[in-house]
């Protein structure tokens, strides 16, 4: 009998925080417009799109069908994205990054490398920059207050990288836990350097997860529950404490 054949998703429980909450930082930061739909639905269809493709190239088998799930995602989100573009032909500038971080991530999953902390940062910085787009959606503008929005999120996610990192395949090598500390000690003064201090109040969560848990054996289900308080808590106190 014929094996059915199963949706095509990512199942990783931090992929969907970071594909959404940058994307709702930066549209609740400038102003929610309808334009937002389309352009999340076209976003997500993007990150699904990516999903089946980084497996097409790191397993030869069942490599035909991941590749057609990852067209018929791509066609989906190329859909859900004519409108946004032609309403901001601006967003089509980040096709650039996005391209080239992606490149990045398909040489990591043709070498079978994906767990290497620069995939890991290329990955986080392609997702960081939907705060941007979803931004200038909203009618923000090309400047500081953008990059800073993009850098918040990009920040807080990277720590998350290395908190998971701490607790599962390095959690045995001390380094990395001191890594992890002090990684997001440093976060704790960007928003201070950014002239932004209010900011700082959202990575006090991360920190003290990192100096209580980093190092430490942890079900998967705690770590996943501990990524949504995280990244909710981010998203919300962002959003009230971003200036204006």
């Amino acid at each position: 009998m014929k094996k059915k054949k199963k949706l095509v998703i990512p199942h990783e429980h931090g992929g969907w925080a970071m594909v959404s909450v940058p994307f709702l930082t930066g549209m609740a930061v400038a102003a929610p417009q309808w334009i937002h739909a389309p352009l999340f639905v076209g976003w997500l269809l993007l990150y699904l799109a990516s999903y089946p493709l980084l497996q097409a190239v790191k397993r030869a088998s069942n490599r035909a069908y991941m590749l057609k799930w990852g067209a018929g995602y791509a066609l989906g989100a190329l859909a859900c994205l004519i409108v946004p573009l032609i309403d901001r032909p601006q967003l089509a500038y980040f096709g650039i990054p996005l391209v080239a971080l992606l490149a990045v991530n398909v040489w990591h999953s043709k070498r079978k490398t994906e767990r290497a902390l620069l995939n890991d940062l290329c990955a986080i910085v392609s997702f960081s920059l939907a705060s941007a787009a979803a931004y200038l959606a909203g009618g923000g503008e090309w400047g500081a207050k953008m990059a800073a929005l993009t850098a918040f999120n990009l920040i807080y996610f990277m720590g998350t990288a290395f908190f998971v990192k701490t607790v599962f395949r390095e959690r045995q090598n001390s380094r990395w836990t001191a890594y992890a500390r002090i990684y997001h000690l440093l976060a704790l003064i960007v928003p201070l350097a950014l002239g932004s201090p209010f900011m700082t109040i959202p990575f006090v969560f991360p920190a003290v997860r990192a100096f209580a848990y980093a190092g430490k054996a942890m079900r998967p289900a705690k770590v996943g529950i501990m990524e949504i308080v995280g990244a909710l808590q981010f998203l919300i106190l962002t959003v009230l404490l971003f200036p204006e």
